[in-house]
């Protein structure tokens, strides 16, 4: 990847006006986009937009410093141990992907969060933070911390990984956070499951110095780009703008048209080259969903089978876990792109939603998560592009934007229903999505199937 070739563009670019869906349940791709581009409220411009804060926080240590910092944490420094999306979040942090957070959040940096879905920084400016990144610990690890002021982040073998200096320790309020977070204390929600439940009492904040950059050694590292390295190749390929899709999902037709129709609006707009950032979310997931491996292969059979242009596309994972948290985490998956040099991002129906953890309906509003990040503090550079209603068309067969004066002719395919058929081995309609792609979803489900004595098969990596 070549060096930036330009300095980044620090001019705002504003929201766009969003308008009503044309209907707010259909279950798939139910997104609009307004019938001619507002180009009073969109100022073309050459160049990146800037990070957050302007300057992309990036908290590695440098190569000349490393060991000494590793012999530091390994012998000098109390020692807490983090979980597999502590080092996760740890990896969002250390890249910037929360520019200009330099660290697990202190008690101020979490109530604003909380109480604000923002951040004032010293110079008064706001920048948009809607989730908490916050480390919990236990009685027993506070202890053993007791006066110092740095502390040793280690993994589940016990390697330093990471150093927290100048730390605070607070109360941890589970149900405040829950509360204003999900907007409800539900049994049941994955992430709270999983992350908060059996966290400890007490949170941790304070400076991170990442002793090396994070790997997975999965196969997928190369996929990991940084906001930086993003930048670069955005840089390289001649972006003046970059529209994001995120998706936790693999890509159907519908989707695609989505994204293809971005790129021809944004050039009738004059932008010369948009390029787009197709950036599947990489950090936990729930139980349901399909895993990264599978997605990600996927992901390359569109491109193979050309239903992207790989010209035109970039494919990086995004390594933040997911909350389930609708309105309030949309807001971080577009800020964080903002880091990463995007100035447009489409949005859909019920974004990061998901089903009611205990009654039989959507947990959120299918359209709040759209008008939320329309006037989201902190978010005001960047564009925000909603669509039209996208469904399979069976006079033309193939998935077109939904004509509501011939709805007989449209076929709605949820999620659930495409799994189901994925499941059972059978095929959607042509042009539901690329014959390889859905081969390779088919492949996942049947890896699942048990074999001869009744269990199920160890995973096949993708």
């Amino acid at each position: 990847m070549a060096s930036m070739a330009a300095a980044l563009n620090k001019t705002p670019f504003l929201s766009q006006p969003l308008t009503k869906s044309p209907s707010s349940d259909l279950p798939i791709a139910a997104v609009s986009f307004p019938s001619k581009p507002r180009r009073r409220n969109i100022t073309v411009h050459a160049g990146l937009i800037a990070p957050d804060g302007g300057k992309l926080v990036e908290l590695i240590v440098d190569e000349p410093r490393r060991r000494e910092k590793k012999h530091e944490a390994a012998t000098e420094l109390p020692r807490v141990e983090l979980t597999a999306i502590d080092m996760q979040w740890m990896h969002v942090l250390s890249e910037g992907w929360a520019s200009p957070l330099g660290g697990f959040m202190r008690e101020s940096e979490f109530l604003q969060t909380l109480h604000f879905n923002s951040l004032r920084l010293d110079d008064g400016s706001v920048v948009n933070m809607s989730v908490p990144i916050v480390l919990a610990i236990d009685d027993e690890q506070k202890a053993s911390i007791g006066e110092s002021k740095r502390v040793a982040l280690v993994d589940s073998d016990g390697n330093p990984v990471a150093i927290l200096t100048d730390i605070e320790i607070y109360k941890h309020p589970k149900e405040e956070r829950i509360a204003r977070t999900w907007g409800t204390t539900a049994p049941g929600l994955p992430y709270v499951e999983e992350a908060i439940t059996n966290a400890g009492n007490w949170l941790i904040g304070g400076d991170l110095e990442v002793l090396e950059p994070v790997k997975y050694n999965d196969g997928l590292d190369r996929f990991r780009l940084s906001p930086a390295e993003l930048r670069k190749e955005l840089e390289k390929r001649g972006a003046d703008a970059v529209f994001a899709f995120q998706l936790r999902n693999p890509v159907h037709n519908g989707h695609a048209l989505l994204m293809t129709d971005t790129r021809r609006r944004l050039l009738e707009m004059g932008y010369k080259n948009p390029i787009l950032l197709l950036h599947p979310l990489g950090g936990y997931t729930k139980a349901d969903d399909v895993p990264l491996s599978w997605r990600m292969k996927q992901h390359e059979k569109v491109l193979e089978d050309g239903v992207l242009d790989p010209e035109t596309t970039v494919v990086s994972i995004f390594p933040s876990p997911m909350h389930y948290a609708g309105p309030t985490e949309v807001q971080w998956h577009a800020k964080a792109r903002i880091n990463a040099g995007a100035n447009f991002y489409i949005v859909g129906r019920d974004p990061a939603g998901m089903g009611h953890p205990v009654e039989k309906r959507d947990l959120y509003d299918a359209d709040h998560g759209k008008k939320v990040l329309s006037m989201a503090p902190g978010l005001e550079r960047l564009n925000i592009l909603p669509f039209k209603v996208a469904a399979y068309d069976k006079t033309q067969g193939k998935m077109a934007f939904f004509d509501p004066s011939r709805p007989q002719d449209f076929l709605f395919i949820s999620g659930t229903k495409m799994r189901t058929l994925a499941k059972n081995k059978e095929n959607p309609p042509d042009g539901f999505m690329c014959p390889g792609g859905w081969q390779v979803l088919v492949d996942y489900y049947d890896s699942l199937t048990p074999a001869g004595n009744g269990r199920l098969p160890e995973v096949v990596s993708a």
